[in-house]
């Protein structure tokens, strides 16, 4: 199946391109930034080889949903889609930390818990945990944002403030938009049928001074979603949580001897798995979204794309 791995697009007015793990990033004019959200998937800070069918759609999509639901309690950068795999935002300074919030003792928190740590990004996490509890109430446990092919590192509130990444006046403001978008995102998982489990969220600065909501949001590469039907009485019987997120690929990496570290080989993906993927993204995005899939066209997806951006950059 045709999947974009890649761009190269020369946009009127195109000043820059910034290729991160997963998005393409073009520079117009030092005013608008054209965000082009391709197949490409990543796991352990490591992009795999193969790209995975209408992965960029379904991110963009659930992002540019949520960004709608969420307009009124936090601005974003947002401006317009003109494409599946497109979005056209205000040109932003990222913030160099990547905000974590968790309600529950999975992933990551998880797997430091089991190491015996209790103590995560300067957080203490309480004793007499199970993986997959939830938290007394969420906790923030900040990331630095790495540079391309860089491992996202954790760190804490105070290193953040210590070593100036962000003021403290800017940062209350970090901590306060990350609780309220987890609490809208926890309201309407909740009313799919969901639970959000942990997941992150980017933030910027406009040349304005307005701190925004940027890149992606509540999508299943930055989030964890278990489904609430049955997860009691799973977490009482000791059973693995019913989820929905690309923790499954780790999962799979991790069995198939990947943890993305130095010297260890990617496995094979085979054209059945990567199908298999494929049609979880798809369920995903339907239990998260609650509307069906509509397949885009991918018979050129780049051409499909320059034809689209450049009809609205022309027209806007």
């Amino acid at each position: 199946m045709n999947t974009i791995t890649t761009t190269n697009f020369n946009f009127p007015g195109q000043k820059s391109v910034y290729r991160g793990k997963v998005r393409e990033v073009y520079n117009i004019n030092d005013d608008l930034l054209v965000m082009v959200a391709t197949d490409r998937l990543s796991a352990f800070d490591v992009v795999l080889p193969k790209g995975i069918p209408y992965k960029g759609q379904i991110l963009n999509q659930i992002a540019t949903k949520f960004m709608e639901l969420t307009s009124d309690i936090v601005p974003n950068w947002l401006v317009a889609t003109p494409d599946p795999n497109v979005a056209v935002g205000h040109l932003c300074e990222p913030f160099k930390v990547e905000m974590v919030i968790r309600g529950y003792l999975s992933g990551h928190a998880a797997r430091e818990y089991a190491a015996g740590r209790r103590i995560l990004c300067g957080v203490t996490m309480p004793e007499g945990l199970k993986e997959n509890d939830q938290f007394p109430t969420p906790i923030i446990t900040p990331t630095t944002k790495a540079d391309n092919g860089s491992h996202d590192e954790d760190i804490s509130r105070e290193a953040i403030l210590t070593n100036g990444i962000v003021t403290e006046a800017d940062y209350l403001i970090l901590e306060k938009y990350t609780r309220a978008l987890y609490q809208r995102g926890t309201e309407i998982a909740a009313s799919r049928g969901l639970i959000l489990v942990d997941t992150k969220y980017e933030f910027g600065k406009t040349k304005d001074g307005q701190i925004v909501l940027i890149d992606e949001i509540h999508t299943p590469d930055s989030s964890r979603y278990f489904y609430a039907e049955g997860y009691q009485e799973r977490q009482n019987n000791n059973e693995e949580q019913k989820q929905l997120s690309k923790e499954f690929v780790r999962r799979w990496l991790i069995e198939n001897g990947f943890q993305g570290k130095e010297g260890q080989q990617i496995p094979n993906m085979t054209d059945e798995y990567i199908e298999t993927v494929s049609e979880r993204y798809i369920e995903l995005f339907e239990n998260i979204i609650g509307e069906s899939f509509v397949k885009a066209d991918i018979t050129n997806i780049q051409e499909r794309i320059e034809k689209n951006v450049l009809s609205y950059l022309e027209n806007r």
